[in-house]
């Protein structure tokens, strides 16, 4: 196996800097969703109106990125893979910076809905444009599960940043501008919001060195290359692979969206929380919640991370792909629900080590769809199918369930409300779980050589 060339370390910089502002984006809701609505709508958390905008925040924004991801797709097989890439992530970038603007909730949502559509057209266009430029396997293998691994480190990163937001506010410039006036110019989830306009600097840098996808380029020049379309997806060579993909996208997502990033609605109800809030003014009871938060998702990012990387081992040297999504379902098939039903209302200390396995088992699954879902597709359908089951199946059905948590976990004992974010975070979790590991027995084994 060659080594890397300088271009290519290049290449797997800037993909690796993609991936990880996609999740640095998506799981920044979790932790600044709270604070954001009790700013911005001043609703009771555990209430009505409460859990109808925290499912409508998680799952709208999610719905327009499957919509819209699913049209990006489809222009990263007309147009090409850099172009797409290129613009989807300029795309979250700006509108993630003027997130932290939002006089209303309502501003808030729109926004979060531009950030989701180019975080989901940026990971179908990262993956295609990957898997054309390393065509060798195991260095693909390897490309494609490294610079993918550091979407955990997003996590990370943003848990890391919000922790840092909450810590030095009132130290930093306030907000401020376009003549907007905000209620709190130094809220810590505003900052936090805001710090998604990283990934566009180096980009803009970057982007005179990037390379196009030689495979697409040179049927494009040659005229071969098909016009890519949907109905296609479900042709008989196809169907099977599009179907059983999209369901099993959609179960990760669900273990995610549906009982992991609900884990902020659920730390306030801790009885060691519980007991550090005591007697604090709301303002300093938020911060030690969003505190204690952000610690938990530290933790569980770094289970993510490892797992993530641990993927990337295991699918250089397991040849069936079956076998290797089994590897992370079964054991996470038995903590999740743990985790959520027993361990998340009872004692902090064990919901780190809890979280740590969540976050390996669950998230490490993600990373399993970009190595596979290139090596079932052609060259013309490539981004469209990978698109197809990242953002239809992931995105738009997987991020409902953050949706159905939410609508099951509404009561009006606000005292209680984290058990039952947690009760039903379980269920889901279980749930969801089940279908994917049912869903494994009917995923076909990719073919030896790469479909054209």
């Amino acid at each position: 196996m060659k080594r890397l060339t300088p271009i290519q370390w290049l290449i797997c910089a800037i993909a690796a800097i993609g991936f990880a502002f996609d999740i640095y984006e998506i799981l920044m809701l979790p932790l600044i969703v709270r604070p954001a609505l009790l700013e911005l709508t001043g609703a009771v958390p555990g209430s009505p109106e409460y859990q109808m905008w925290v499912g409508r925040l998680f799952y709208i924004p999610a719905f327009a990125g499957g919509i819209f991801g699913l049209l990006g797709g489809y222009l990263t097989d007309r147009f090409g893979r850099r172009r797409v890439l290129t613009y989807s992530i300029l795309i979250y970038a700006i509108a993630a910076f003027l997130s932290g603007f939002a006089t209303s909730i309502e501003m808030l949502l729109v926004l979060r809905c531009f950030v989701f559509v180019g975080v989901c057209v940026e990971f179908v266009a990262a993956v295609a444009w990957l898997a054309e430029l390393f065509t060798e396997p195991k260095q693909r293998e390897k490309v494609l599960g490294y610079t993918q691994a550091f979407s955990s480190l997003g996590g990370l990163l943003v848990a890391t940043i919000n922790g840092l937001a909450v810590k030095y506010a009132l130290a930093l410039p306030a907000i401020a501008a376009f003549g907007v006036v905000v209620q709190n110019p130094h809220a810590p989830w505003r900052y936090t919001l805001m710090s998604g306009v990283i990934p566009a600097i180096p980009l803009i840098l970057i982007r005179p060195f990037l390379p196009e996808s030689p495979i697409w380029l040179e049927k494009k020049r040659a005229g071969t290359l098909k016009r890519p379309s949907i109905a296609e997806l479900f042709s008989p060579a196809l169907r099977r692979t599009t179907i059983v993909t999209t369901i099993m996208f959609a179960m990760a997502y669900g273990a995610a969206f549906g009982a992991i990033q609900q884990i902020p609605q659920i730390v306030p109800g801790l009885p060691e929380v519980r007991q550090m809030t005591q007697g604090q003014p709301p303002p300093a009871a938020r911060v030690i919640e969003q505190r204690i938060a952000s610690d938990v998702t530290k933790v569980q990012e770094v289970g993510g991370l490892v797992g993530r990387t641990l993927l990337a081992v295991l699918a250089i040297h397991i040849l069936s792909r079956r076998k290797l999504i089994r590897m992370f379902q079964i054991p996470g098939l038995i903590v999740v629900p743990i985790v959520f039903g027993y361990v998340a209302t009872r004692d902090l200390q064990w919901l780190y080590v809890g979280m740590f396995f969540a976050g390996l088992f669950t998230v490490g699954q993600f990373s399993f769809w970009g190595n596979y879902l290139p090596r079932v597709y052609p060259v013309h359908l490539r981004g469209t199918g990978e698109s197809f089951a990242a953002n239809i199946g992931g995105r738009l059905i997987g991020t409902s369930f953050a949706w159905l948590t939410a609508t099951l976990a509404v009561t009006s004992d606000r005292a209680n409300a984290p058990a039952k974010v947690a009760f039903v975070a379980a269920c889901v979790g279980f749930s969801v779980y089940l279908v994917g590991l049912i869903a494994s027995f009917f995923l076909p084994e990719p073919p030896a050589e790469d479909p054209h």
